[in-house]
């Protein structure tokens, strides 16, 4: 037996404050949890703006996308993402995960629902992409009138 009592206290208040530490770690690890990237509003807005631009050009055979444009816009929102904490596995997720897609089709849809743009009515298509040109958004940024 060890005849000097201070020597047996110190490993255990090491093992004491190490335990601490390890809890302190995980609870503050638990805070930094990110929500679903496809929750993110700014992330997502732009995901369905490509989107749509996307549709307008597969249907209006007068408006073409520009890939360049598309491809850089994509560029900066990965980068975006990643400011935010999250990985590249995690953006190139939302074109993968089912869920993602999901709520990113549903929300196209029912913008080109709102803009009265109808499945099978190319014009329709076509007026919608002029008007995204027109006014300079996001989408029309992404599309040219051939």
């Amino acid at each position: 037996m060890n005849s000097n009592p201070s020597r047996a206290f110190v490993p255990r208040a090491t093992r004491l404050v190490a335990a601490a530490l390890v809890l302190a770690v995980g609870a503050t690890a638990a805070a930094w949890a990110l929500p679903p990237l496809m929750d993110n509003k700014r992330v997502m807005g732009e995901l369905v703006d490509g989107e749509v631009a996307y549709q307008i050009q597969k249907h209006c055979p007068t408006i073409s996308a520009r890939k360049l444009v598309a491809f850089s816009r994509l560029k900066k929102l990965a980068a975006y993402a990643r400011s935010l904490g999250y990985t590249d596995a995690d953006f190139k997720a939302l074109t993968k995960d089912g869920a993602a897609r999901d709520k990113r089709d549903a929300l196209v849809d029912a913008y080109l629902a709102s803009k009265g743009v109808v499945q099978g009515d190319a014009e329709s298509y076509c007026r919608l992409g002029r008007a995204e040109i027109a006014a300079k958004t996001l989408t029309g940024s992404l599309l040219y009138q051939k």
